[in-house]
């Protein structure tokens, strides 16, 4: 096979191998995205796409760590209502002065959703913002709060 590409190569044929894989790797990327992702190189995003969340369940609540870098503050949006969870937001598209030739990282609308169990205290939620993760923090109410009952004899 080696001996094939060098021949190849020699007589003025296709590319080095690792410029033929890395545009295999291209056109399968733009698939996968097309069909699951709802993003095209040439239209970009047309339906919403989901940041990468983490969830962790403590003793006193929940914590959510979602990265959304190069999300700026006033386009990120926290809500809760009734049992879900929802961030929501919008990652703009950076101005640029030359010919985009490869664009991979997405832009435009982002959600996530999740459903929390009951008992939650909805007054104490608190989200923070820093260096590109956000951090929500869903405290338990008093009454969902685990207690150790003694047993009397």
């Amino acid at each position: 096979m080696a001996q094939e590409i060098l021949e190849r190569r020699a007589n003025g044929g296709a590319q080095s191998p690792l410029g033929e894989l890395e545009k295999m790797s291209e056109r399968l990327r733009e698939k996968i995205d097309q069909a699951f992702g709802g993003y095209s190189l040439v239209d970009g995003p047309s339906v919403p796409w989901t940041p990468l969340v983490d969830v962790e369940e403590t003793e006193d609540g929940f914590v959510l760590q979602a990265d959304v870098p190069g999300i700026e503050h006033e386009d990120l949006m926290v809500e809760l209502v009734g049992d879900e969870l929802a961030i929501t937001g919008q990652r703009r598209q950076r101005e640029s002065t030359g010919t985009i030739r490869r664009q991979m990282r997405r832009t435009g609308r982002f959600e996530y959703r999740v459903a929390l169990p009951d008992h939650i205290d909805a007054d104490k939620v608190e989200a923070h913002l820093d260096e590109g993760v956000l951090t929500v923090r869903i405290p338990r109410s008093e009454r969902a709060q685990r207690r150790k009952i003694d047993v009397r004899f």
